[in-house]
């Protein structure tokens, strides 16, 4: 039987799995159930498991008993001392502060968290290529690290398991480094997809206190009022981003927080918007805040009052490597068909913390057509709205292209003399 045949023999565990994280959504870093689930469903494979210090991470490590192919005939004595070549794959575990609407079964039974974003279904589909790979551990040149991340979310989760050693787990660094992720939205079921180069966004958030001075509704002029101010601001915002950055290298600035005032009546003293932005180089990432605090500036003089501009950078954009991604369109292809692969023609405006891996190790984030089958892609919610709903599916082709993916860049690293050197990978 083929990895794929075994994750299908499997499918009626991982929805069990998936379900159970679902009901439970937790949030951050502090994941303490969906970390005792994930433990549970590794109990017995021969892992070699760590958690967390500082947050609900799972760490566990597969060592494979398979010879390097092609191994020289006379081997450097130093290199055979050498561990093995290793390679990451990486799921996210942690959930939304959303309220669940989608009328499920299984629907999330925490108040005020959901698992919008998919994460449930990256959990089951790492534990599944887990439990794929540790069958077959005696045809892996190399060891493989499982990477189940909390906080992703605006947490830094990736960031804070690299701080505690993630990327060396087995005894060296990782050569490669692979992610999948689901989408409830735009893209076809089933359907896998991903490009060389940036496949998600950086990001950044914008913070403006607007200081005025208040008064009396019926008196503006006696005033200083910063909601016209931040209004304004807003609107200069939209149409900046559409004079002053190329289209083709755009960015993309949405304000999701404004608040102001108390009574329609009263002129308030203050006003205060948030605002995240998007962008997917570093040219254009470098520019954005020197126009934006111009711009903002600018207006906060023009109606002579103050603004405190707080512009934070959050995540660099997720950067696939051309070898790597290279191998997992030819790994699906392969495995599931030519027409289950598809080049992205731009990049995601949603941003992953798994650009903290790669910006470390070469490697590929892949991108999962999840929604309900036979709907609209371009009409159904998209991850993060309280009714995304997710093809439970699509575990099984989840599972089985982690474990394809490692299986085939373990091959490569092994085969090369210099695990450094990945010129045996495609191009």
């Amino acid at each position: 039987m083929s990895l794929l045949d075994d994750a299908r023999s499997m499918s009626d565990d991982l929805v069990h799995l998936q379900r159970c994280l679902h009901r439970e959504p937790e949030i951050g870093l502090d994941l303490p159930r969906t970390q005792e689930r994930v433990l549970a469903a590794l109990a017995g494979l021969p892992l070699e498991i760590t958690t967390g210090c500082g947050a609900s991470s799972v760490t566990a490590v597969l060592r494979g008993t398979a010879p390097a192919p092609s191994a020289p005939l006379h081997p450097d004595p130093a290199a055979a001392n050498a561990r093995p070549p290793a390679v990451l794959l990486r799921g996210d575990m942690d959930a939304l502060a959303v309220q669940e609407r989608t009328g499920l079964d299984h629907a999330s039974t925490t108040d005020g968290a959901m698992h919008a974003c998919g994460h449930d279904l990256h959990t089951a589909m790492l534990v599944g290529a887990a439990h794929l790979l540790s069958a077959h551990h005696d045809r892996l040149p190399g060891d493989v690290v499982f990477m189940f991340q909390p906080g992703e979310e605006g947490w830094e989760g990736a960031q804070q398991m690299i701080d505690e050693g993630v990327l060396d787990a087995s005894g060296r660094r990782v050569s490669a480094a692979y992610g999948l992720h689901v989408f409830s939205a735009e893209l076809p079921h089933g359907q896998f997809c991903g490009r060389t180069g940036a496949i998600t966004s950086a990001s950044a958030m914008l913070r403006v206190t607007v200081r005025g001075e208040g008064g009396h509704g019926s008196m503006p002029h006696r005033a200083h009022g910063p909601i016209t101010a931040a209004a304004e601001m807003i609107l200069a915002l939209q149409t900046m981003v559409t004079r002053q950055f190329d289209v083709f290298d755009p960015v993309v600035l949405t304000v999701g927080v404004l608040r102001a005032g108390t009574r329609r009546t009263i002129i308030p003293d203050e006003a205060y918007f948030e605002a995240t932005v998007r962008t997917f180089s570093t040219r254009t990432g470098d520019q954005i805040e020197q126009a934006t605090r111009r711009l903002l500036q600018g207006i906060a003089d023009g109606h002579n009052i103050e603004a405190d501009i707080e512009f934070v950078p959050e995540r660099p954009a997720t950067i696939n490597h051309p070898a790597e991604t290279a191998l997992a369109a030819r790994t699906v292809a392969e495995t599931f068909g030519e027409r289950r692969y598809s080049e992205l023609t731009h990049p995601l405006a949603c941003s992953e913390d798994f650009s903290r891996v790669l910006a470390q190790v070469p490697g590929t984030f892949i991108a999962i057509g999840a929604g309900t089958p036979d709907s609209d892609p371009h009409t159904e919610p998209f991850n993060h709205s309280p009714r995304a709903r997710f093809d439970e599916t699509v575990l099984p082709d989840g599972a089985a292209l982690y474990a394809e993916l490692a299986l085939r860049a373990l091959d490569l690293a092994a085969a090369s003399p210099d695990p450094t050197d990945r010129r045996g990978a495609p191009e």
